[in-house]
């Protein structure tokens, strides 16, 4: 009897020794991407001339720190009456221009110059409407017991139209994006609403009375709109066992000097509301 427990205790020990063994996972690796984050928002009221681009280098999966990117050469041109827009290194990541002039349905082109190679872009700034109203309730969500914010804007007659929504609490370190578009709403009041359910795993708690959410209602080209639509599919989706497998997404970033090493990221030109709800 006192060999059989102590087999027993053996094999126990053999188990659980067994699962403390580390598994080193061979994640591909690749040459580091020019990472190019040019976000062009002109907050409704406002001049819009002041404008930040970000440069930063691609980094192993693994890897906890940003590299980012100083003596690079960035500018804006208006496509039709060439005037250019520097932008100024603060040897930091982050390019600035105080002088950006944004003019609605005009098109630009980004150039960026990094280590002998030039990178393009071009976009079109798209206006957007102003918001009409915003209310709470239970009624619009997946919960019909937890609180959430409705958006109602009036899209314009007679022409495609393209959203994103950007949600966030106050507090909550990361942002929710949506994206929309008005192709079987054309003309008509529009809405959308934001929802938190409680989740413990992640330790998020519905909305309460006293909440801060900030808003902000982009208006956005069709191609960044495709874009933006496959890129927070993906995200979205992680976790997601019959979610179809992710890949690089390209934007709209062109190396003309070498194009198989193409930037990531996207210039994108817009026309923003922002605005904040308190719940009840």
């Amino acid at each position: 009897m006192k060999t059989y427990f102590r087999s027993i205790i053996v094999l126990v020990t053999l188990v659980f020794t067994s699962c403390t063994d580390v598994v080193d996972v061979d994640v591909p690796t690749a040459a580091p991407k020019l990472v190019i984050e040019a976000s062009i928002d002109w907050e409704k009221g406002t001049l819009g001339n002041e404008q930040t681009i970000k440069l930063s280098k691609s980094t192993p999966y693994f890897e906890t720190t940003t590299s980012i990117v100083i003596g690079a050469s960035v500018k804006i041109t208006n496509d039709t009456d060439n005037t250019e827009f520097v932008f100024t290194d603060q040897n930091n990541g982050d390019y600035t221009t105080t002088s950006f002039i944004p003019v609605l349905n005009q098109s630009y082109t980004l150039e960026v110059v990094y280590e002998g190679e030039t990178y393009t872009a071009n976009e079109t700034l798209k206006s957007v409407v102003d918001i009409a109203e915003i209310t709470q309730s239970t009624e619009g969500g997946f919960n019909s017991d937890a609180l959430e914010v409705n958006v109602y804007f009036n899209d314009p007659v007679d022409e495609e139209n393209f959203y994103l929504f950007r949600f966030q609490e106050e507090g909550d370190l990361l942002p929710e994006l949506e994206d929309s578009s008005d192709e079987f709403t054309n003309g008509n009041l529009m809405t959308n609403f934001y929802e938190k359910e409680e989740d413990e795993d992640i330790n998020q708690e519905e909305f309460e009375a006293g909440d801060v959410v900030f808003i902000n209602l982009y208006g956005i080209s069709e191609q960044y709109y495709n874009y933006i639509s496959l890129l927070l599919e993906q995200y979205y989706s992680v976790g997601d066992p019959f979610s179809s497998t992710p890949v690089a997404l390209r934007g709209n970033c062109i190396n003309t000097t070498h194009p198989d090493n193409y930037g990531l990221g996207y210039f994108r030109l817009t026309e923003v509301v922002k605005t904040s709800y308190t719940f009840q």
